[in-house]
């Protein structure tokens, strides 16, 4: 019995409560938590705005209280040991918004905001939107809690399911939670389903051509060393550009499992 979101740390731990024989482990999997940030509505067209918010988060807090401090921190790709692809966390924590630092992170936020306007007497308010799930709900919360942080008022936005895909195919809203499921951990189905203009699940719009090339770069390169630069050279460009699909992710959240590996 294994699931992303139907088995959480808690019910984990009543299993074994429960049944002391029963065989318990966790188990990670490629299903990020993950921050849209519309970068076609105003005011968040402003890269200034977006890296503001993505400096905000505090992603160790959503790994210790999602999962109990059984996720881990990552970029797009699923990080080691278990993804292959993913940057380690020395180099991960060279990205924008990916510093051990928070105070010192969410300090430069506030600067950027001051800079466009926003302050005290000023917050800038968003709605956050989500599908009304359970295990949907309480990464936003947790978002608008550290968007606090640097001036965003932000207001829990809960969508019904049929609803949902709707209004993000119309890219109707402004600031957005997901968890982003992806099958394996292979920078192909990652880049082209979510990432590339015009793919199918490029839920922000996101375009640039330059992106692009890196894609179909790191595609052809049968080298896995020097595929693996051209997959860090993507994960910095989306991290610079903080359009939001991934913004921060803890990579991997737990799945219970009974008598087999999720």
């Amino acid at each position: 019995m294994t699931t992303p979101f139907g088995v959480s740390s808690p019910t984990l731990k009543d299993f074994n409560t429960q049944g002391p024989h029963a065989i318990c482990e966790v188990s990670h999997v490629n299903v990020p938590r993950t921050m849209l940030i519309n970068p076609a509505a105003p005011p968040f067209d402003n890269p200034d705005l977006r890296r503001a918010i993505i400096l905000s988060v505090d992603r160790k807090a959503f790994v210790d209280i999602l999962t109990e401090s059984e996720g881990r921190i990552g970029g797009n790709m699923m990080p080691p040991p278990e993804g292959v692809w993913g940057m380690p966390p020395e180099v991960l924590q060279t990205l924008p918004g990916y510093g051990p630092d928070d105070d010192k992170r969410r300090a430069e936020a506030r600067k950027i905001m001051q800079k466009l306007g926003y302050g005290p007497d000023r917050r800038l308010a968003v709605k956050v939107s989500t599908r009304n799930f359970p295990g949907w709900r309480d990464f936003p919360v947790i978002m608008i809690d550290h968007l606090k942080e640097i001036g965003i008022n932000g207001e829990l936005d809960l969508v019904d399911t049929a609803l949902w895909y709707p209004k993000v195919e119309r890219k109707d809203y402004k600031v957005g939670a997901v968890p982003m499921e992806s099958g394996v951990d292979d920078p192909d189905q990652m880049y082209y389903e979510n990432y590339v203009c015009g793919a199918a699940r490029n839920c922000t719009g996101y375009c640039d051509p330059e992106l692009d090339k890196l894609v179909n770069q790191q595609s052809t390169e049968a080298n896995p060393e020097k595929r693996k630069e051209i997959v860090w050279q993507i994960e910095r460009k989306l991290a610079e550009a903080a359009v939001g699909r991934c913004c921060f992710i803890p990579s991997a959240p737990p799945a219970g499992s009974l008598g087999s590996r999720g």
